[in-house]
């Protein structure tokens, strides 16, 4: 699992059961609930690249379709509503996708 170490294994279950419904995924909550929220910048860089399947430097529409999957496999991916709200958050240059940066400032907002 791509977490190992930096987030229990109980808290990515509860998160992504608290979500496992359509339409039911918030970031907020779910950064708060799977322990991301209150990790360091470093912490968040490397979850970014976890997340950042292609290894391109962003987040991508496509890889935050999957963003729950990257957490646990059997997990659900996002509606195509839930991925444009989550992007239109994230994506603070208007670019598209979601930089480093930009995933950080997301995590800790």
């Amino acid at each position: 699992m791509a977490f190992k170490g930096m987030l229990k294994d109980e808290d990515i279950a509860a998160a992504l059961k608290h979500c496992a419904a359509a339409e039911s995924f918030n970031h907020k909550e779910f950064f708060a609930k799977v322990g991301l929220a209150g990790k360091s910048t470093e912490d968040l860089k490397k979850a970014f690249y976890f997340v950042d399947q292609d290894k391109s430097g962003f987040i991508e529409e496509d890889e935050l379709k999957l963003f729950l999957q990257t957490f646990s496999a059997g997990a659900r991916a996002l509606t195509d509503k839930e991925t444009k709200a989550f992007l239109a958050v994230g994506d603070v240059d208007g670019d598209g996708m979601i930089g480093v940066d930009e995933f950080v400032t997301l995590v800790k907002a």
